[in-house]
């Protein structure tokens, strides 16, 4: 059994198309879905409200204006983690879209590869040509190189990351539990306690998945100025948005819901 960390906050279409994708492609008797949703007080927290196969923990607005985007995404995992009584742990983005029924095979497959592997998971999930990815590999070289920039540290990001939940516990205080990125903090300390932390490359889990990068930061642009920067991102999500796959499932009735 999996249980998926699934946190929510004003992402109407996202959400019913991340769930939906969820069902059409999982075997639901494998999974167990906590979403988390942040006072978000639109469609989207009404449309979780009708699901009945996912449980939701739904936080009020006192609870959240007090904290930071960073801090609202790592409290609600959190949140959810604390209720969690499986083998296996996934947190999970509403902007990441489920594309193939082997996909919980694929991960499970690849975490039980070795006793020692406490997640496994991706840094950032997008195609890149390989040449582009050659040029932009070189020009971090250089950077880091001539120390106009320092290295990045790299971890499992939360858009989609397979934890074995025991050692989660046993080794980390949470996603919250040091500050930073969801993840960020689990990341060091599980490869610190000696355990492995597999970054499965991009091409390869993008036949199971698509995640639809900063997509709920597009949507809910926090300050005027980003809203101006966006403009572009929003007419690429847009385009993302419009595929005929994702359409047909939006289109369904409730059916696909489970409802």
């Amino acid at each position: 059994m999996v249980t998926i960390l699934l946190p929510n906050y004003k992402t109407p279409e996202l959400t019913k198309l991340c769930i939906r994708s969820l069902r059409k492609y999982t075997d639901l008797s494998q999974i167990r879905v906590i979403a988390i949703d942040s006072a978000s007080q639109d469609e989207s927290a009404e449309y979780l409200r009708k699901i009945p196969w996912i449980e939701l923990i739904e936080r009020s607005h006192d609870e959240v204006s007090v904290l930071s985007p960073p801090e609202m995404h790592t409290t609600a995992l959190d949140l959810a983690l604390a209720k969690v009584d499986s083998e296996y742990v996934l947190s999970m983005h509403t902007d990441t879209i489920i594309t193939s029924p082997d996909w919980l095979d694929y991960l499970l497959k690849e975490i039980n590869l070795t006793p020692d592997t406490a997640g496994v998971g991706s840094w950032k999930l997008e195609k890149i040509k390989p040449v582009k990815q050659f040029f932009k590999d070189l020009e971090d070289f250089i950077k880091i190189s001539l120390g106009l920039r320092k290295k990045e540290f790299r971890f499992l990001r939360s858009h989609c990351a397979l934890y074995r939940t025991d050692l989660l516990r046993q080794y980390t205080k949470g996603f919250n539990g040091e500050g930073g990125c969801a993840g960020m903090a689990i990341h060091k300390r599980l490869v610190e306690a000696g355990f492995k932390m597999r970054f499965l490359p991009s091409a390869e889990l993008s036949k199971y998945m698509v995640h639809l990068n900063h997509a709920t930061m597009i949507i809910n642009p926090d300050e005027p100025e980003r809203k101006r920067r966006n403009a572009q991102k929003q007419k690429n999500l847009q385009k993302k948005m419009d595929l005929d796959s994702f359409r047909e499932i939006l289109a369904a009735d409730d059916s696909a819901d489970g409802i």
